[in-house]
């Protein structure tokens, strides 16, 4: 038979009582060997066995790349889809992409929503953002806010409380009262004001969103409650979900109190006043494509220059007039 030191015996087993790779397809004398060797094992004979049938039939090599990934330009859609469109599920996105020319399958939208983390459709239906319910209620929506105002008295320096409301989809801004020591009684005057049926600034509104001020009583709450408007009150320290009205408090103070010392209540008034009257007939507004919210002329090319002034020259409008 086969004579051979021990040493040999050991180099030609030692890599496979180790567990190491697929050793060399070994000839007939080397698996005579193997088979009487004391140092192997069942185990080692059936593992290399196994990885020989598995070399034999291995056919990595021929295989081909799987199916192609989703193109970004699909998967862009289905997000946009799934997320402009809470209620649609995934056989609903499908059929609108084949709309589009691009045809998918249902499991196809649902990884790429999940990827994506959003949810089915019957969670996302069950959530509304305020994004979302700003836009689909733009024309139905009233702001409040208030703003302080320090300025002197004959008992010094004195705080006044403005309170004012802005409509949403025109941007128009209505004052509603200033006060030096506001109430609910003031409150209550208020709403009766705005809830007037020819003159109301709340006429053909649904919401009125606000801060958690206690000014909002619950008694001006349901005055206006009355008249069909839902007051909606907003989470603490939110001032993001009233960004129209935090904005037009920056420009009344930026352009107009803060550059001004203010003597006695009147001067307020009429400063507030002023600023009012120019936001809305000669300031131009950049989230409305910086155009005047009100026309009150024509717009001339051509003709004298003038200027209109306010407070002094605080506040200017330029114009044209027909020569």
């Amino acid at each position: 038979m086969f004579s051979g030191s021990n040493s040999d015996v050991a180099a030609f087993d030692l890599p496979i009582a180790r567990g190491g790779g697929l050793p060399p397809k070994p000839n007939g004398l080397a698996a005579g060997f193997l088979i009487r060797s004391p140092q192997s094992s069942s185990a080692t004979l059936l593992t290399w066995h196994r990885k020989l049938i598995a070399q034999k039939y291995d056919g990595s090599a021929l295989r081909k790349p799987g199916r192609p990934l989703t193109s970004t330009e699909i998967t862009k859609l289905v997000v946009r889809m799934a997320e402009e469109n809470r209620g649609w599920g995934y056989t609903r996105i499908q059929g609108a992409l084949a709309n589009l020319g691009h045809t998918i399958g249902r499991t196809t939208v649902a990884d790429i929503l999940k990827r994506h983390g959003l949810e089915p459709a019957p969670e996302r239906t069950r959530r509304t953002t305020w994004k979302e319910f700003l836009r689909r209620h733009w024309d139905q929506i009233v702001a409040a806010d208030f703003f302080t105002v320090e300025l002197w008295t004959c008992r010094g320096l004195t705080r006044f409380v403005v309170l004012f409301f802005i409509d949403l989809s025109t941007r128009q801004v209505e004052i509603g009262g200033i006060a030096r020591s506001p109430n609910g009684f003031w409150m209550a005057q208020i709403a009766g004001n705005l809830t007037d049926a020819v003159e109301g600034f709340f006429s053909g509104k649904r919401y009125l969103i606000h801060d958690r001020d206690p000014l909002y009583t619950r008694e001006f709450i349901d005055l206006i409650a009355g008249c069909g408007i839902e007051a909606i009150k907003l989470p603490p320290k939110s001032p993001n979900l009233n960004a129209y009205a935090e904005r037009f408090v920056r420009s009344i103070k930026e352009a107009c109190l803060d550059q001004m010392v203010l003597f006695g209540e009147a001067a307020l008034r009429n400063a507030v006043r002023q600023f009012v009257t120019h936001y809305h007939e000669e300031r131009n507004h950049q989230g409305l494509n910086n155009q005047l919210l009100t026309y009150t002329r024509t717009v001339e090319s051509t003709g004298r220059l003038r200027k209109r002034e306010r407070l002094g020259g605080l506040l200017n409008y330029y114009y044209r007039v027909a020569a």
